[in-house]
């Protein structure tokens, strides 16, 4: 019996690819050159022969590898000097082109999951925009977000090629569905934009009412900064003022996707000592110490939240 339920918690989230059976044995081990030994599995139902995906399908190099080159390059390395540091610990190593390939694509596959998640915030949530390279070049773009006064997680952003109403309009939105009715302070600088957008999103007689408000500072009125949002963009400032630009506003969104993923789940905020989603999501455990291995198979694992 003691064996039984072993085999039971071991196999529970083993699904059958083909016909999503859970009636799951296993059938040998793979083996790569990179990856070590890899469980194969078999259905029982459909005689399916799989290997689990945790992320990494089809991937060539090692899971810990990939995550380290994000780690890296998030924490200010450029790919370049990533790959260099390959070729110091790693016999096979991968190209720069390669790196930026990872950095794109599980940035994209962790926001994924990470940007569904309903928050904890506290009252206040403060939006800005921050203006990304040279009018008229390729690489020129603006980033806008939103950040909880409280947990300082990082609740919505998007990088986009101007800061209209549209583009303003998708960050409080998003804004708001991640948080429900938990904000009644939404603090703006004095971009006009800001006004007509939020009274969209929330409702004219909301704010007529009183029971949202919007709280306008502008820096030339002496009415003095929106700290905390813009000590995030020093955060970031000091993160893209080496990148020689970013190639396309596609490719600029997956950075700072992943970007927002670091500020919340990995990097440790003085302010509050502890990670912001300790706090805005007190119910996601992150037990291992790469928590960027976990966050890719948690992306994975729970497919509906994407």
């Amino acid at each position: 019996m003691k064996c039984e339920n072993r085999k039971q918690k071991e196999y529970k989230k083993v699904i059958c690819p083909n016909c999503s059976s859970t009636s799951i044995i296993k059938r040998g081990k793979r083996k790569t050159d990179n990856r070590g030994l890899i469980q194969r599995y078999g259905c029982k139902d459909c005689s399916k022969r799989f290997v689990k995906d945790e992320g990494f399908w089809k991937m060539k190099n090692n899971p810990h590898k990939v995550t380290l080159c994000l780690d890296l390059f998030y924490r200010g390395i450029s790919t370049r000097k990533v790959q260099e540091h390959l070729q110091a610990f790693y016999p096979q190593n991968s190209s720069n082109v390669s790196i930026y390939k990872w950095i794109v694509k599980y940035s994209k596959m962790i926001h994924g999951f990470t940007n569904n998640l309903k928050i904890n915030c506290g009252e206040e949530v403060q939006f800005d925009e921050m203006e990304y390279g040279k009018k008229g070049k390729k690489n020129h773009g603006w980033f806008i977000d939103a950040i909880d006064t409280k947990t300082r997680f990082m609740v919505s952003s998007d990088f986009a090629k101007s800061r209209g109403k549209k583009e303003i309009k998708k960050v409080i939105a998003k804004a708001k569905e991640k948080t429900g009715k938990q904000i009644k302070v939404y603090t703006t600088d004095g971009f006009t934009a800001y006004y007509g957008v939020i009274k969209s999103v929330v409702g004219y007689y909301e704010l007529k009412k009183g029971n949202i408000k919007h709280n306008k500072v502008t820096q030339l009125k002496g009415e003095g900064f929106n700290h905390k949002v813009e000590r995030l963009h020093s955060n970031i400032r000091a993160r893209t003022k080496t990148f020689r630009g970013f190639g396309s506003v596609e490719g600029a969104n997956a950075i700072m996707k992943g970007f927002e993923v670091y500020y919340n789940f990995i990097r440790k905020h003085q302010a509050i000592n502890c990670c912001p989603y300790e706090l805005a999501l007190p119910n996601l455990k992150l037990e291992n110490p790469n928590k960027w291995l976990e966050l890719i198979r948690l992306a994975v694992v729970k497919p509906n939240c994407i």
